[in-house]
């Protein structure tokens, strides 16, 4: 990938920059990036791991269309997959990356979307227990999702929000309006809920992250030693996700514009980034 970069960087065949404000120049940029984005497949599937397992037939069609026809709303890119998949380390390492380049991309985490279950940790003592007498943390219903509907929808339309945060320390506490999300070109929302019924459709682009199993678990048991839970715990919790994951993750795999192997290297993946940047920024003036 670097070999492409630097191609892009050292080419002096530069290209005059179009009017994106009119329909010929959004037509000639979609054009360009369905070119780039070719490239970009056809040296992934010379790698010993590519990133790419599967592309819709649609979606560079798709992509194009909304780039052409709605050139003022932001871009929604929805990721999800399995737990232990890689999806969070991924989308934390596309944003950095993306920060790094001045890249316009913000990443939003639908896991501080969690419903507030602290009246119900409090009752049952802790969160395993609760999980434990039937607790589905993974339903829909466990979400909210109308809030999450409601700020994707000022976010696509230029409207910059605030979060809730989710606190990660057992007490299921949620605080509301507690993370400041720009509305920035790109963003990035990532979470299992991204391919939930009625938030799905919200995304111009759909993102699926895939993982060998056999990788998905030792990274599962590694994160469970991380947070100091026991082998015995992990296992039981091993086993529900997978339930969970049969029940509203996998189904979403088939809808998704874009498969993407999540044991693919980070660093290539920030070549990715890097590219897509140097791309869009070789127009003269």
């Amino acid at each position: 990938m670097q070999m492409l970069i630097d191609k892009e960087n050292n080419s002096k065949d530069k290209i005059i920059k179009p009017d994106f404000s009119t329909k010929t120049g959004r037509e000639f940029l979609a054009f360009y990036l369905q070119t780039k984005f070719k490239q970009i497949l056809s040296y992934d599937k010379k790698t010993a791991r590519p990133i790419f397992k599967e592309i819709n037939p649609n979606f560079i069609s798709k992509f194009s269309r909304r780039l052409i026809e709605n050139p003022n709303k932001k871009f929604l890119i929805g990721v999800t997959g399995e737990s232990a998949s890689g999806k969070t380390t991924i989308c934390k390492q596309i944003k950095k990356t993306s920060t790094d380049l001045d890249f316009p991309l913000e990443f939003l985490s639908i896991d501080n979307y969690f419903n507030d279950i602290s009246d119900l940790i409090a009752k049952y003592g802790t969160f395993d227990a609760l999980r434990d007498n039937g607790y589905d943390v993974d339903s829909p219903e466990s979400f909210q999702l109308d809030l999450l509907k409601e700020d994707l929808t000022k976010l696509s339309n230029g409207e910059n929000i605030k979060a809730p945060e989710y606190l990660i320390n057992g007490t299921g506490v949620s605080v509301p309006n507690s993370i400041p999300i720009s509305a920035e070109k790109f963003i990035l929302v990532e979470g299992m809920a991204a391919m939930y019924k009625d938030i799905k459709d919200l995304f111009d682009v759909k993102i699926y992250i895939d993982i060998d199993p056999k990788i998905q678990k030792k990274w599962f048991m590694e994160r469970a030693s991380k947070r100091n839970q026991s082998e015995e715990n992990a296992l039981k919790h091993w086993d529900y996700v997978g339930d969970a994951a049969e029940k509203y993750i996998r189904p979403s795999k088939s809808e998704a514009d874009i498969i993407i192997n999540g044991a693919s290297s980070l660093d290539y993946f920030s070549q990715i980034i890097e590219f897509i940047h140097t791309a869009t920024n070789c127009f003269i003036s």
